[in-house]
């Protein structure tokens, strides 16, 4: 079972296919002293490929991004998926200045080259909230996002808004601040939970588990002053059309970002 997020598609260029190369920005939208989200993995491809399921147990290559915040897994998995060998480019957005994370208000965009449009036409993504035990934004739904039409036409600038309602817990870690959760300084060890990857802000003590966090620091130097509740704005992605002054990214590497506090 998927749940559905924020998009708004608005007017935008039309291209063909292998014509249309396109810029994803990232942005935390949280308030000074509140959480961070790891590197963003992201991926354009033909949808034939499922990083989640609500209701099921996470994957055993998705679990290290949901409770490291390591890609290297989930992107091996893609690669050699159906969508992978069909030609999907798949690629990790990070933080190029300081701690390897998007903290509150800091933002960065790369441009990419989609292939051919006609064939890569679906836009996932998927992040670790921190610190955490097994929290992480991403969309189940390889179709939810649909960049590009079924001739390879780009259908128009998408504004991706993630809620703290759009929050999804693992189920593979116990929530427990004191329990080994990733980029926090309080340590401890982890206990499995054994569990599957369900909505967070569905059980009881969702809300005191970030809470719990206020007023402790993080790996990076920070500090947590401030938590988030499900109405709140956590990120927001948006995909637009790459100026042709921009570098391209294509499959094997980054070639051009930029950031923004």
């Amino acid at each position: 079972m998927h749940r559905a997020i924020g998009i708004v598609a608005c007017a935008g260029l039309a291209g063909g296919a292998l014509a249309q190369n396109i810029t994803v920005n990232v942005e935390n939208m949280l308030d000074t002293g509140s959480f961070s989200f790891t590197p963003v993995w992201m991926a354009l491809y033909n949808g034939q490929f499922d990083t989640y399921d609500n209701g099921s147990p996470a994957s055993a290559d998705f679990e290290p991004l949901a409770e490291d915040g390591v890609t290297g897994p989930i992107s091996t998995a893609f690669q050699n998926s159906p969508a992978g060998l069909a030609g999907g480019v798949d690629l990790t957005l990070t933080e190029p200045n300081g701690a390897p994370v998007f903290g509150p208000g800091e933002s960065n965009s790369v441009s990419i080259n989609p292939g051919d449009t006609t064939v890569n036409r679906y836009f996932s993504f998927a992040s670790m909230v921190v610190p955490s035990n097994d929290l992480f934004i991403g969309n189940g739904d390889p179709f939810a996002i649909e960049v590009f039409d079924a001739a390879g036409n780009y259908n128009g600038d998408i504004e991706i808004l993630v809620f703290g309602r759009d929050v999804n817990d693992a189920g593979t870690e116990v929530n427990n601040a004191r329990g080994g959760a990733a980029f926090s300084i309080l340590g401890g060890d982890p206990a499995d939970e054994n569990s599957v990857v369900r909505d967070f802000f569905t059980d009881a003590g969702d809300q005191p588990y970030l809470d719990s966090f206020i007023g402790t620091g993080t790996v990076d130097g920070g500090a947590i002053t401030r938590s988030f509740g499900p109405d709140d704005i956590v990120g927001r992605i948006t995909i637009t059309p790459a100026p042709s002054s921009l570098a391209l990214l294509s499959l094997g590497g980054l070639c051009l970002t930029q950031r923004r506090r």
